[in-house]
C-alpha cells in the first residue's frame, strides 16, 4: 500500500506529514508559511519540496487535508437561555472545530443584528427551546436573520415543533434543519448539528475561502483542523476494533492567539454525596480560550494571572516582563533570544495551560443541607484522566516541558478545580495530531499505532 499525505493548512503555517500505512510510521514532516493571500498552493508546494528533500519522491495513495486558514471556521450561535440552549449551541460549534465569533441568548436586538451583519460569519447556528417548549424566541430570531443582507448559511437546531416555520421564514437564505441540540432540559444532542456544520464546511466554506484552488492537489479537505485534533484524541482514547485506546485523555494546545483544551471523558461525578448541576457535557469536548495566547493574546494571560505572578514564575522583575510582553502582541512569530526572554515565555506558557485548564475542567463546591455536608459538581470531573497530550509550538519547542506539565493538573491551592490528579504527559513533538485525525478517517488502526509510537512520554 502506498503512503498517505496529510496536509494541515494552518492560519500561519502549512504542515505536511507523510505516513506509511503498512508499517504504521511517520516517514517525514515539513512546514512552510501558509500563502492564502496569494495562492494557497504556493505554501503547500514549498512544504512538499522540503518533504521530498527528506524522503525522496513519493507517489501517495491519498492526499487528505484539514484547514484553519483564512480565519478558520468562524461561527456565530444563539439560543434561548445562556446556561442551556446557548451553551449547547456553543458546545456544538466548538466540537465541530469552529472559532466562535459571537454567542447570543434570548431574542436578538437591532444592535445584535448589526453586530452579526458586521461579523458575517461562515455559519450561523440557530437554536432555542426544548422540543415542545418555547417557540417565540427562535421564530423571532429567524425573522431577524431573514432581514439581514448577508447570505451566510444558517443551521437550525432548535425546538422541533416549529422547525418548518423557521425554515419558511428563512426561505431566502441557505438554511439547513437538523435535530435539536437540546431536545429536553439537561439532555444534550449536539452530534447532528456537528455533522451538518462539517457538511456545510466541505460544501460551501472551502469554496468561500478560496481553498478550492488546491482541490486537484488533494483527495479532499475533510474537516477544520481543530475537529481533526478532536477526532485524533477520540481515537487515541477509545481505540478501534484492531487496537485498544489509552482511556480518558486531555490535550492542551497553546497558540499565539488562543489556547485550545480537549477532554475525552465522561467526566461523571465521583461519589454518592456529589450532585451534578447544569447541562451535561459531551464525552469529546473542546474549549477555546480566545483571550489566552502567547503572542496576540498575551494581555489575557497577564489580566487573568496578574503581572506579578508572571514575573515570579519567570524569576524577573515586573518591568522586564511588561516590556517584553508589550513587544509580543504585534510579533506573532517572535522567538525568545536570550535566557530572560525564554524564562518569560515559560511563565506565559505555564499560566496559559493553568488558566485554560481551569476553565475547561469542572468545579466542585461544598454545601450543607438538612442531611449534612454534600458536594455540587458543575462541568466535567477530569480527576481520573490518565494522560495529557501537550501540543502547539509553545509546548512542543519548550525547553522545560516537564516543568510545564504540573500546571495542567490538580493543585491543592485550587481544590475546587477538577483537573487530572495523576496523569502521564505525552508530547506531540512532530505536531501530528491533526494529521492523525485525518488519517483515522480511512485508516484508524494505523493512525492509532502511529500516535502510540510518536507521542513521547516525559
Amino acid at each position: 500500500m502506498k503512503p498517505v499525505l496529510l496536509i494541515d493548512f494552518g492560519s500561519t503555517y502549512t504542515k505536511v506529514t507523510a505516513a506509511d500505512i503498512k508499517e504504521c510510521r511517520v516517514l517525514g514532516t515539513a512546514t512552510s508559511h501558509t500563502t492564502v493571500e496569494t495562492d494557497i498552493g504556493e505554501g503547500l508546494d514549498a512544504a512538499l519540496a522540503q518533504l521530498e528533500d527528506q524522503i525522496g519522491f513519493v507517489n501517495f495513495e491519498k492526499r487528505l487535508a484539514c484547514s484553519s486558514a483564512a480565519g478558520g471556521l468562524r461561527m456565530v450561535a444563539c439560543g434561548l437561555v445562556p446556561e442551556l440552549t446557548a451553551k449547547a449551541a456553543k458546545m456544538a460549534a466548538l466540537g465541530a472545530g469552529a472559532k466562535l465569533a459571537g454567542l447570543y441568548s434570548y431574542e436578538l436586538t437591532e444592535d445584535d443584528a448589526d453586530e452579526i451583519e458586521a461579523i458575517n460569519p461562515d455559519i450561523f447556528l440557530l437554536t432555542g427551546g426544548t422540543d415542545g417548549g418555547n417557540k417565540d424566541c427562535i421564530l423571532k430570531n429567524a425573522e431577524v436573520l431573514a432581514s439581514l443582507s448577508a447570505k451566510f448559511p444558517i443551521i437550525v437546531a432548535g425546538n422541533r415543533n416549529c422547525g418548518r416555520q423557521v425554515m419558511k421564514i428563512l426561505e431566502s437564505k441557505p438554511a439547513f434543519l437538523v435535530e435539536n441540540v437540546m431536545p429536553a432540559v439537561d439532555k444534550l444532542n449536539i452530534e447532528p448539528a456537528r455533522g451538518k456544520i462539517r457538511d456545510v464546511f466541505l460544501e460551501r466554506i472551502i469554496k468561500a475561502k478560496g481553498l478550492s484552488k488546491i482541490s486537484k492537489l488533494v483527495t479532499g479537505i475533510l474537516m477544520p483542523t481543530p475537529a481533526a485534533v478532536l477526532s485524533a484524541m477520540e481515537l487515541l482514547s477509545k481505540g478501534c476494533d484492531e487496537e485498544p485506546g489509552l482511556g480518558d485523555l486531555m490535550a492542551v494546545d497553546v497558540g499565539g492567539a488562543t489556547t485550545d483544551v480537549y477532554s475525552i471523558s465522561d467526566g461523571f461525578a465521583d461519589g454518592v454525596d456529589v450532585v451534578y448541576k447544569g447541562l451535561p457535557e459531551p464525552f469529546a469536548k473542546r474549549t477555546v480560550e480566545g483571550d489566552i495566547g502567547m503572542r496576540y493574546s498575551v494581555d489575557g494571560i497577564i489580566e487573568s494571572a496578574g503581572l506579578l505572578r508572571v514575573a515570579q514564575l519567570a524569576g524577573l522583575d515586573e518591568l522586564k516582563v511588561k516590556n517584553y510582553t508589550e513587544r509580543l502582541k504585534n510579533k506573532a512569530d517572535y522567538l525568545p533570544q536570550n535566557k530572560e526572554e525564554r524564562a518569560i515565555d515559560f511563565a506565559l506558557a505555564a499560566l496559559a495551560i493553568e488558566i485554560a485548564g481551569q476553565r475547561h475542567a469542572g468545579t466542585i463546591e461544598e454545601v450543607y443541607t438538612t442531611s449534612g455536608k454534600a458536594y455540587v459538581q458543575t462541568g466535567k470531573n477530569l480527576t481520573d484522566v490518565g494522560g495529557i497530550v501537550m501540543t502547539g509550538g509553545a509546548l512542543i519547542h519548550a525547553e522545560r516541558q516537564s516543568e510545564l506539565a504540573p500546571f495542567a493538573m490538580y493543585s491543592e491551592s485550587q481544590p475546587q478545580s477538577l483537573r487530572p490528579k495523576k496523569s502521564e504527559i505525552l508530547i506531540d513533538s512532530k505536531y501530528i495530531l491533526a494529521a492523525m485525525g485525518l488519517l483515522g478517517e480511512y485508516y484508524p488502526s494505523a493512525a492509532l499505532r502511529i500516535m502510540k509510537t510518536e507521542l513521547k512520554i516525559i
